[in-house]
C-alpha cells in the first residue's frame, strides 16, 4: 500500500531531487538522504516534520526510521518548527572557554527564551550546536549561512537589533 502525503515537492525541487539521485547507483539511493533532507527543510518552512521525513523516505525507498535517524543526528536539521531567524550558538570547548555560556545566557535574557525555544513573535529560535569550525574566533554563532564571530554582548545587541529592523547587511562581521 502506497502512503498518501499532504505535502510534495514543487516540480523544480523534484527535478533537483532527481538530479541528485542520478549521482548515485540506483541501489544506493540512501546516499542522497542528506542533500534531499536539506531541500525538504528549505522547502517546508525550515524544519522536518514526521510527514516530511516519511515523504523523503518514500522518495528514496527507505524506511522512515532511516531518515529520522539522520535528521535527528545532525544539528543542521530541525525536527521542530523554528522562528524566521535561527540562531545557532556553538557551545563546544573552545567557544565555552571564550565565553559562549555567557553569550547564550545573554541572548536568552535579551530574547526572553531558553535554548530550544522560539520568541513569542516567532522571529527568533535559539539553538546550541556542536563545533561550527571557527574556534579561533570564539565565541560565535551562525544565522543561516553567515558566521558571527568574536561575539560580545554589544555585538550581539547590534546583530539582533539589525535583524529585527532588517538592516543585517549594514553590520560588519
Amino acid at each position: 500500500m502506497t502512503e498518501v502525503f499532504n505535502i510534495s515537492f514543487r516540480n523544480e525541487i523534484m527535478q533537483e531531487v532527481n538530479r541528485i539521485l542520478l549521482q548515485y547507483p540506483p541501489d544506493k539511493k540512501k546516499s542522497a538522504v542528506l542533500p534531499v533532507l536539506h531541500l525538504a527543510q528549505k522547502e517546508f518552512d525550515g524544519w522536518l516534520s514526521i510527514e516530511t521525513m516519511k515523504y523523503v523516505a518514500s522518495l528514496l525507498d527507505l524506511k522512515p526510521i532511516e531518515v529520522y535517524e539522520v535528521a535527528t543526528f545532525y544539528s543542521m536539521f530541525n525536527i521542530e518548527p523554528v522562528g524566521k531567524i535561527l540562531i545557532e550558538v556553538c557551545h563546544t570547548g573552545p567557544c565555552m572557554i571564550c565565553g559562549s555560556d555567557k553569550i547564550i545566557s545573554y541572548i536568552e535574557k535579551k530574547l526572553d527564551v531558553k535554548v530550544g525555544q522560539t520568541t513569542a513573535d516567532n522571529m527568533f529560535t535559539l539553538k546550541t550546536v556542536e563545533c561550527l569550525g571557527a574556534c579561533g574566533y570564539a565565541p560565535m554563532f551562525q544565522i543561516g549561512e553567515q558566521y558571527y564571530e568574536n561575539l560580545t554582548e554589544e555585538k550581539v545587541d547590534l546583530i539582533l537589533d539589525a535583524l529585527k529592523s532588517e538592516k543585517l547587511k549594514e553590520i560588519k562581521h
